[in-house]
């Protein structure tokens, strides 16, 4: 009876195996599907990381995709090797253990040394998007930030226009408590500005960012730029957006910055060349005008004598 009862219990073991071998195989193949050319609308494509619009941006989605290649063909062989081993040499089989596998140095060697030559074939491409990062040569255009609670200040450091950036009124009147708005008729609610950043197609562009009062953190995901803003301290980045890519690009405060560090969105508007020196020469322009002393008024006409 208690043999029977054995048997059983092995093929129970055995049948849930062979589900567990269907699921995963499942798995694998849906993982497979979600890594082909998708519609940038549907819902495979928002799992992974977006390419973006510049290229800095596509390469470091190059180096995800192919660190990510690698962690899966890892997982693959570990865990295909574990599920073989459990399979195969179980007791119920009459598997004896090898009890020097523990100690062999042949094998120690092989794990020890495959796993560095694997992380140094990894940081190669890393330290090279790394360096490519870092790299604000050769640039266009040069922009000050300045992240503050809670917006933004942008100062074009070669023609001396500047000014803040901060939530637009109507997501800011929305977000009040009990404002009576919903903030669903609100166009981009919480991610608006009053004053966007402008830049040109094609250019560049060399941010300088740093920060007034506490740490924010400058982020674009579209840009493939993310930089901490912190006081006294001044970080540097670049982005060079594609000549065909125009438009308007969203991002927000990526650093725990106090209360209102929800309500900082950034919002970049990205022109054409002609469109942005146009833009830089009236803005330029308006703020010199704002900026020059008012006339003197001028001297009252003396009374005339009485005598």
């Amino acid at each position: 009876m208690v043999r029977v009862r054995a048997v059983r219990h092995v093929m129970m073991i055995r049948a849930k195996i062979a589900q567990l071998t269907k699921l995963a195989a499942a798995a694998f193949a849906v993982t497979l599907v979600g890594t082909l050319p998708a519609n940038a609308d549907s819902g495979w494509s928002q799992l992974n990381m977006t390419q973006g619009v510049t290229e800095i941006s596509r390469n470091i989605y190059g180096l995800h995709m192919t660190i990510f290649w690698i962690c899966v063909v890892i997982a693959v062989i570990v865990f295909g090797a574990m599920i073989f081993s459990i399979i195969t040499y179980r007791k119920s089989k009459g598997a004896v253990p090898d009890v020097t596998l523990v100690h062999n140095t042949t094998v120690e060697l092989l794990w020890t040394a495959i796993p560095v030559a694997i992380l140094v074939a990894m940081a190669i491409p890393a330290a090279k998007t790394l360096v490519q990062i870092e790299d604000t040569t050769h640039t266009d255009l040069s922009i000050k930030v300045t992240g503050f609670q809670w917006g933004w200040q942008y100062d074009y450091l070669d023609s001396g226009v500047a000014y803040f950036s901060r939530l637009d009124r109507k997501s800011d009147k929305a977000r009040e408590l009990m404002s009576g708005i919903d903030p669903t008729t609100v166009d981009h609610y919480l991610l608006n500005v009053d004053r966007p950043l402008v830049v040109p197609v094609g250019s560049k562009v060399r941010l300088l960012i740093t920060g007034a009062d506490v740490i924010h953190s400058w982020w674009v995901p579209a840009f493939g730029v993310k930089k901490d803003a912190i006081p006294g301290f001044v970080n540097e980045a670049w982005f060079k957006v594609d000549t065909d890519k125009p438009g308007l690009y969203r991002g927000q405060c990526a650093e725990l910055c106090g209360r209102d560090h929800g309500f900082m969105p950034i919002v970049v508007d990205v022109r054409s060349k002609e469109d942005f020196e146009a833009w830089l020469k009236d803005k330029a322009a308006e703020q010199k005008q704002a900026a020059a002393p008012a006339s003197a008024e001028p001297a009252a006409t003396p009374a005339a004598s009485t005598g």
